[in-house]
């Protein structure tokens, strides 16, 4: 039973680093196109409609976590308060600015564009910062400087550049005719950081790490088969295959997270915690199922719509959200 919600727990977790992955490189990218207003709203536009139901899935995963898996979240939060703070700080600060930037169609939106920017970076390197400490292992909640280290240092930016090329693939995709180009160019000139981003946490991996199961082997290599995938359909013109190769690519460092040492889920200062000592009681799983099963379906149906809704570019009649 641990298992099984250690699963759905993994899809919402990827789902939302493959959908929301987008957002924050939307954000980040935008003083790469021209300050012109109406073109940065058409390209935040182009956003607006998956936007807030892409951090629903963060939201779902953390739920899950607080009522599956009770002692991970305690251990995890706790060790990792520091960057946990800061994620939360980009997160607010990214959200916020863009729910407030266009609200006022004569206001001055540089503060507004600013936060959206910084919200964006900090979230992206929070999450490489946490993640890649909790693939080498979690250090002692006292040395706040441990959580910095090279390897952790290294994912971070590795984050921003994967966040960066999802962004522009994204708007490959959906941002108006007259910024696709822009768009196309720039998520070319990030394949080649992530892919050094691939091969460098790669091969460090495999000499700092102990205890890796053949599943996270089995994660790496489709990581660079989602990378290849992307590479492909930006040197093709083929923008949907490399937009899906880049959310696969995305979710992949939280996939890797998860099952690097499975049955262990969590090495933290000389000690580890396997997913049954994660787990919560039978009967709180039993009670898990009759609300977590419904919603899931209920957080499918409603992005598949949104997503058929609003699959084709933002143009002249496209309701902008912000």
């Amino acid at each position: 039973m641990a298992t099984f919600w250690w699963c759905v727990l993994g899809l919402l977790t990827c789902g939302y680093f493959a959908l929301a992955g987008y957002d924050y490189g939307v954000g980040m990218l935008l003083p790469a196109f021209e300050a012109d207003e109406r073109k940065r709203r058409r390209t935040l536009g182009a956003l607006g409609p998956f936007f807030l139901a892409n951090e629903v899935w963060l939201v779902a995963a953390v739920g899950l976590l607080f009522g599956a898996f009770p002692h991970l979240e305690g251990k995890v939060f706790s060790g990792a308060y520091v960057l946990v703070v800061t994620l939360l700080l980009g997160l607010v600060t990214f959200t916020a600015s863009m729910q407030l930037r266009s609200r006022r169609p004569d206001a001055r939106r540089g503060a507004w564009t600013a936060g959206i920017v910084g919200g964006a970076l900090v979230t992206a390197l929070s999450w490489g910062l946490f993640l890649g400490n909790l693939v080498l292992g979690l250090p002692p909640i006292a040395d706040v400087l441990a959580f910095f280290n090279p390897y952790a240092a290294l994912w971070a930016l590795g984050f921003v550049a994967l966040f960066c090329l999802q962004g522009a693939a994204f708007l490959a995709v959906r941002a108006p005719a007259e910024l696709t180009g822009r768009a196309v160019r720039l998520a070319r000139s990030f394949t080649a950081p992530v892919f050094a981003f691939l091969v460098i946490a790669t091969g460090w991996g495999y000499f700092a790490l102990d205890g890796v199961t053949a599943l996270g082997v089995g994660v790496a290599v489709l990581a660079f088969g989602a990378f290849a995938a992307c590479w492909l359909g930006l040197r093709t013109r083929r923008h949907r295959v490399a937009l899906v190769g880049s959310m696969v690519l995305s979710a992949c460092p939280a996939l890797l997270a998860g099952t690097l040492r499975f049955p262990t889920v969590l090495v933290s200062s000389g000690a580890a915690l396997t997913v049954g000592d994660a787990a919560t009681t039978s009967g709180t799983f039993a009670v898990l199922g009759w609300f977590a099963a419904p919603a899931l379906v209920v957080l499918l149906v409603v992005q598949w719509l949104t997503w058929r809704a609003h699959r084709h570019p933002v143009d002249q009649r496209s309701l902008l959200h912000f």
